[in-house]
This record gives C-alpha cells, structure tokens and sequence, in this order.
C-alpha cells in the first residue's frame, strides 16, 4: 500500500528550526525534510519509516510548513509564492480573562472560530499544494494527525482523488457541530473521544502515541544529570491542574520549566523563576535525560484517562517519570514499578521528597519503564496496529 501521513508544525517550531540554519529556507524540498526529520521535533518520520518497514510506501507531509512546501511546488513547476513566517491563531491576542473562559467550550466554539479566522487553517496556497501532492503521490490511505489545518472540507477534496481509505487522529476533544463522516476511521488515545465519534457514526478506535527507539541512536551522549526536577511542555489555560501542581511543587523543589509562559499566569506565580525557556526535539530529550525527577501532569480535558506523548517521550529516552494516576495507567505502565505515581499534589510532594536521594530506586523504575516502552509502546507497534484496522476497512470499500 501506498500511505500518506499529514501533519503541521508549531509555528514557534518552524522559526526555530529555520532560524538556526540559515539557508535552509532556499534549500531543496529533500533537504529541508532530511533537517525536519533530523531535529527529532514531535513524530518526525516516525510513522512512515515504520510503515516502510513493514513493506508499504509511506511519505509524511507537514502540511503548514511553507518553505518545505513551496520547495515542493517549485520542484514540480507549480507557480507559488515565496515563503514567509506563518501567521499565528489569533486566540493570542484575547485578553487573558476570556482565554481562561473560554477554555471549557472550544470544542463548541471551534467551528465558529474558524469561520471568523481564529483557527489555524491552510491558505488556497497551501491547499493547492497539498491537493498537487496528493495527486502526486496517489495514496491508498491517507492518514491526517492535524484536524485544523485540513479540516473535513478539505479532506473531501482529498478523497475525490482516488478514493483512498482516510484516517483521522486526534488527541483531543474533537469539535462540535462538524460533520466527521468523510473519515472511514478516527482513532485517539482517548477513550472518551473515541466514544464520541461512535455516537456519530464514525468508526472509532483507540490508538495510543508512542517512541521511536532510533531516537537513542541519533541523540547526542547522555548529559550529566544536573536537574533535580523538570517539567517539559505547555503551560495553559488548558492545564489549570498542572499549573496548580507545578506552583506547588515550585515552592518547596528546584523546579526547572523548559515551555514559555503563558499571558494567562499571574505575575505572583512562582512558576515565572523556574522558565528555562523552550527545547525542542532533540534538546527536549536531552533535558529529560538531565533530570534526576521529571513530572507529567495530563490536559484537563483528559480526565480520568492517561496517554499524553510524555509518557512515551520520558520512560523512552530512560528518565525516571513521576505522573498522574489515572484509571487506566495500568494498561499501559505498571504504576510504581516502571513509572512512579501522584495521586493529588500533597501525595507528589511527598514522592519527590521521598525519590530526590534514592538514585538506585530511580534507576530501576527508570530502566523498568524503558523496557515497558521498547517492549509495546514504539511507533513500530502503532503502525502494526493501523495496518491492522486498514485490513478490516479494504474489504468494506
């Protein structure tokens, strides 16, 4: 089978990759990509070089990516317009009262945002590209991880051209109010979202994120562990949960905060000393490796459900993790064997307190959830098992 994989990149990404290559913005679409996939930034290549192992053909798109795309353009003699910086949501610039407001009814609010342009979205340029692209390469399934920016529309302009089997993923609560039904599958880590697209009549399946073992060969060697405790991510008013852990924890612990502050955090927040900036790909790894502790707080929208990327990232790369319990963590990591649980912030004060000098048992939690991971959880495994629901869905078209 031939599979395209689509995706988009954060902006704030973007303008750290190409700023710190010079030059990389006129390079060849070949290239840029070798420099995307280097960078080890969010699933890089790594459902298409699994695909490929499992002897299909597979190729990623990052669908918002305008010097990577434009250089495709060029490539095959489309007329296009030079590249330029990508204009961001422009959610940023609510007052921060309205963005903790809002916060609980964007699934509702999303379709209207979007009409008003306040949700990302690809522009007719964008879209050309991508349809050219499609044509191009003729896939037999086309597997979608960014909703946003190739919306439902567009992907009926995408299943027009051959008629191939497409696959959403998504890992939050999906919009209300749009119609899903161009999707011969949905998939989520989440059950509850997985729930949701049933109650529609779309078929739905739980497929959870993952790690890339080839990650280990391409990171730089380990670095001295010099972090007592770190938090690597977003802070949000999509996180009040983890805002509330992580100022608790900033009050009595050396916490080390690799994101960016939100407008929406009160300048008395004892987080705003412990923001190291952001990393991204492989110094996002490195600075998990560096960290004696480093903690994992889900989205509140998760509720009761765990599955973040963190999970993977953390016991991938061999960090000793300390996350939320949820119902179903055990399924996934054996909690307090090959990662260590909180079960409220008083409950994760108290394990940092009582881990920070026990480096034995860190290690053997550590090296447990490594095993656990390389055992079931890398992106090998995933796409045996999208494969698997591709199988069920051939015979019904």
């Amino acid at each position: 089978m031939r599979i395209l994989v689509l995706n988009a990149d954060y902006p704030r990404f973007l303008s750290w990759m190409y700023r710190r290559q010079p030059g990389l913005g006129s390079a060849g679409y070949a290239d840029q990509m070798v420099a995307r996939n280097n960078s080890l930034f969010g699933v890089a290549d790594f459902y298409s070089r699994n695909f490929a192992a499992l002897g299909h053909s597979a190729a990623e798109i990052h669908v918002n990516n305008a010097w990577l795309q434009t250089a495709w353009a060029r490539e095959h003699g489309m007329a296009v317009k030079a590249a330029g910086p990508e204009t961001t949501s422009g959610s940023t610039s609510m007052p921060a009262w309205l963005q903790r407001a809002v916060t609980p009814l964007k699934p509702m609010l999303r379709p209207l945002a979007r009409k008003v342009g306040l949700s990302p979205r690809l522009d007719a340029q964008a879209e050309a590209i991508l349809l050219a692209q499609i044509e191009d390469f003729t896939p037999d399934v086309v597997l979608n991880q960014d909703t946003f920016h190739v919306d439902p529309r567009l992907m009926r302009r995408i299943k027009a051209i051959g008629n191939p089997i497409l696959i959403g993923q998504i890992g939050i609560a999906p919009s209300r109010g749009v119609d899903w039904s161009v999707y011969d599958l949905m998939m989520s880590q989440l059950s509850a979202t997985v729930d949701f697209f049933r109650r529609l009549g779309v078929r739905a399946e739980v497929n959870h994120l993952a790690f890339e073992p080839a990650i280990l060969d391409a990171l730089p060697p380990a670095p001295a562990v010099d972090i007592e405790v770190s938090f690597v991510g977003t802070v949000s008013p999509d996180h009040q949960q983890r805002i509330a852990l992580l100022e608790a924890v900033a009050e009595r612990y050396d916490l080390k905060l690799f994101g960016n502050p939100p407008r929406t955090l009160p300048a008395s927040s004892p987080l705003h000393r412990c923001f190291q900036g952001e990393v991204w790909g492989a110094d996002m790894y490195q600075a998990l490796r560096r960290s004696k502790i480093t903690l994992n707080s889900h989205i509140d929208m998760a509720g009761r459900e765990a599955g973040n990327m963190r999970l993977f990232e953390a016991t991938g790369v061999g960090a000793f993790l300390l996350t939320d319990f949820k119902d179903n963590l055990h399924t996934l990591f054996a909690p307090d064997r090959e990662v260590a649980v909180w079960r409220s912030v008083d409950d994760c004060l108290e394990v940092i307190g009582r881990v920070l000098d026990d480096a034995k048992g860190r290690a053997a939690t550590a090296a447990a959830g490594q095993a656990r991971t390389m055992a079931q959880h890398t992106y090998r495994h995933r796409a045996a098992e999208i494969l698997g629901f591709v199988e069920t869905l051939r015979p019904s078209r």
